[in-house]
């Protein structure tokens, strides 16, 4: 037997009647979408249906204003579970409204390439155990000063100055194939000579040491 609550299975919070939550207030909402028609529909489930069909034009922007996305100054949109191509492209149309946002979590979402969506104003972001295997494939942060990027697939440093025009001061490389380059952390720091802290640990002496003053300090001669 279905439950009382089945058909409104699939509904997003702001598809639900008589309340005025906007999304700006919400700090770790749940966006992915429901099933499309078609799979709904091999599913046996065209009975939630009725509550998805129909949408006018006014109620699609009153949606849109209930959403409130860019307004939103902190949000968590991690663990979303996006298993589906219109669920990653109904994502990335959340992301294109965030032009306000000051810090950002996407952390486990699977995501390979945000470099079409620009965040002017975020300033923390976190991207932890996603698929980047790029610097280039991450969205446009101007503003940004600390970046997670831990448990992705990045395992080449190129494009990493092109965060050199930022404020960045932290930044969190850790369980990616580059952390595992010879001379890793000299690296980073002379890519981005603004950097106070990597992976946790703050600027060293070391890491700004030129390559074969540090390589002759780190070998020993056997007699």
């Amino acid at each position: 037997f279905k439950l009382p609550s089945d058909s409104f299975k699939y509904l997003g919070w702001c598809d639900i009647e008589e309340h005025s939550v906007q999304g700006n207030q919400l700090h770790c909402p749940r966006v992915r979408e429901g099933p499309s028609e078609e799979e709904l529909f091999f599913r046996k489930e065209e009975h939630t249906l009725k509550k998805r069909k129909q949408v006018t034009d006014t109620e699609k922007w009153e949606k849109r204003l209930q959403e409130n996305w860019e307004n939103c100054a902190e949000l968590n949109l991690s663990f979303q579970d996006l298993g589906d191509l219109y669920q990653v492209e109904n994502f990335k149309r959340i992301l294109r409204r965030l032009i306000r946002v000051e810090k950002l979590w996407l952390v486990d979402n699977s995501l390979t390439d945000l470099s079409a969506i620009r965040l002017p104003r975020c300033r923390e972001l976190n991207v932890n155990k996603n698929h980047f295997t790029s610097f280039k494939q991450l969205p446009k942060i101007p503003q940004i000063q600390h970046l997670s990027l831990a448990e992705n697939n990045i395992a080449t440093l190129s494009g990493i100055s092109d965060f050199r025009s930022t404020p960045l001061e932290s930044l969190v490389l850790k369980r990616n194939p580059c952390e595992f380059q010879e001379r890793y952390r000299q690296l980073v720091f002379s890519n981005l000579p603004n950097l106070k802290i990597l992976d946790g640990i703050p600027k060293l002496p070391e890491d700004c040491s030129p390559p074969d003053v540090r390589f002759f300090y780190r070998t020993c001669t056997i007699l």
